[in-house]
């Protein structure tokens, strides 16, 4: 039986979205789940839409959700390889100069078929709707689509799953294939991920880099579910899955024919649902990984167990603890002030600073003065909602409360 090989190929035209990620997943856990192989393969043909840093970004969108590859190419490495293929088009007479570049031709008979492995669809075009095309340009770089081909059929690739978008491609890759008398891969073409509004994913949705998700707080695990769920099913109600699951369920067939709707709200849940799952101090590490400066880690890990169930992004620890690591801005009315100046002096007569002497005493100025919890939170912290109070209190010290209380007075 034919080994599995599939690729994930690149072009540092741009840092990938989240949309180009899914697919490199897919392929990665296609070919693991069939102990086959994935490679990485950087088109990086067309120079002139190149794009710094990108390539960078390529690797480490890969390495950091830990879908490591098999093997790697880059195509502005294997120009002699590409040359060698146009020349022996044209001495069959199956491509021909053109100012400088060399065109393969297309046939312009019948039609050009085949059976994509999403639904098993039969898909055709009419070949007289076809163009001749260049492969070799000018400046001696081939196409994305002559490179594709030569490298896909060189490197042994079994199936080629891509986005849809690259169906109206295929009838040129094949003809290539049957040019050159090499028997095509597999195709499968993922439906493309639709934004809320079912149009095509674009930035306004959320079609961002893994990176920048990555540094908005996502934890990688909830990354890959999300994704891993946009377009395919693993059967049941099933929503929680490890990588290890997504290799051992994931099929082709399973991968649905309609498209995906990206829903950031999910992809949120899925991160509060991770970060909750953190051991705690697994989450200080996450925490300090992402690169934020703690200034007193002791502290920062006493807040650790009163955050944690309300975080649904690591920075969500910063918005939530900002108050004990820098003195808050915090402007009162003049009701507030007198609310706060009944704090001060019940908080200054609590003699055991324990979290229940604490209730106790706001529940009794929440009688008297007939107001919200919000208010005190607000006095105490600048915002109107916040970690449990009586908590909070116990870590930030006596002192300190009592000397935040007198200076906003």
């Amino acid at each position: 039986m034919r080994q599995i090989r599939v690729r994930i190929a690149p072009s540092p035209t741009g840092i990938p979205h989240i949309g180009n990620t899914r697919t490199a997943l897919f392929n990665y856990l296609f070919a693991k789940h069939n102990q086959g192989m994935f490679l990485l393969r950087i088109e990086d043909t067309d120079r002139a839409r190149i794009v710094a840093e990108s390539e960078k970004a390529i690797y480490e969108i890969l390495s950091w959700l830990g879908l490591q590859w098999d093997e790697e190419y880059k195509q502005s490495e294997r120009l002699d390889i590409y040359k060698e293929h146009g020349k022996i088009l044209q001495e069959k007479g199956l491509a021909y100069e053109d100012n400088g570049a060399i065109r393969f031709k297309m046939s312009k008979e019948g039609i050009t078929e085949w059976v994509d492995a999403i639904g098993e669809k039969h898909i055709s075009f009419e070949n007289k709707t076809q163009e001749d095309f260049v492969i070799i340009k000018s400046d001696s770089f081939p196409t994305y689509n002559f490179a594709n081909v030569v490298d896909d059929h060189l490197m042994q690739i079994s199936h080629v799953i891509r986005g849809d978008e690259f169906i109206s491609s295929t009838p040129k890759h094949i003809q290539l294939y049957e040019a050159f008398s090499w028997k095509h891969p597999v195709f499968a073409h993922l439906p493309v991920i639709l934004g809320p509004d079912k149009t095509k994913l674009s930035k306004r949705h959320g079609a961002k880099s893994v990176l920048d998700y990555r540094d908005e707080g996502y934890l990688k695990e909830a990354l890959l579910n999300f994704m891993v769920l946009l377009g395919w099913n693993p059967g049941g109600d099933r929503e929680i899955l490890s990588i290890e699951e997504m290799i051992s369920l994931f099929d082709l067939k399973d991968v649905n024919t309609s498209s995906p709707v990206f829903d950031v709200h999910k992809l949120m849940w899925f991160n509060g649902y991770y970060i909750r799952n953190l051991s705690e101090d697994e989450l200080f590490l996450r925490i300090k990984d992402l690169g934020l400066t703690i200034k007193d880690e002791q502290l920062a890990k006493k807040l650790i167990p009163l955050a944690q169930t309300r975080m649904n992004t690591l920075n969500d620890f910063y918005t939530l603890t900002k108050h004990f690591f820098e003195e808050p801005e915090i402007i009162l009315d003049e009701k507030e002030k007198e609310v706060a100046k009944k704090l001060l002096d019940v908080f200054t007569n609590v003699l055991a600073w324990k979290k229940e002497d604490i209730l106790q005493f706001l529940k009794q100025v929440l009688e008297q003065e007939k107001t919200r919890m919000t208010m005190f939170y607000k006095i105490l912290t600048g915002k109107e909602s916040g970690l449990p109070l009586p908590e909070s209190l116990v870590i930030l010290g006596k002192e300190k409360t009592i000397e935040r209380l007198k200076r906003i007075i």
